[in-house]
């Protein structure tokens, strides 16, 4: 993989720490846009993290299959995944 795990680690567990705020706000019955204002902030760093894994898979498992010959079943994959991720 092309990415930093560390760093990715970190970031899930700062995700982790707005999910567990956003259920504290639901248990405190704060203001419905405060809450999906934060729930936005967690779907963006989502976001922004499997797009780092994506590019770290594109640099170095898709290069490998490409160059292998076997790059058509893994572009098939890829994209299956993307269609998954981009709903």
């Amino acid at each position: 993989m092309q990415y930093d795990k560390d760093k990715l680690l970190n970031r899930l567990r700062r995700v982790e720490g707005q999910v567990r705020g956003v259920q504290k706000m639901v248990e405190e019955d704060r203001y419905c846009m405060d809450v999906l204002a934060q729930l936005a902030a967690i779907k963006s760093a989502a976001n922004s993290i499997g797009l780092q894994i994506l590019e770290g898979h594109a640099k170095s498992c898709m290069t490998e299959a490409i160059q292998s010959g076997e790059g058509e079943p893994k572009i098939r994959e890829m994209v299956e995944v993307l269609r998954s991720f981009v709903k």
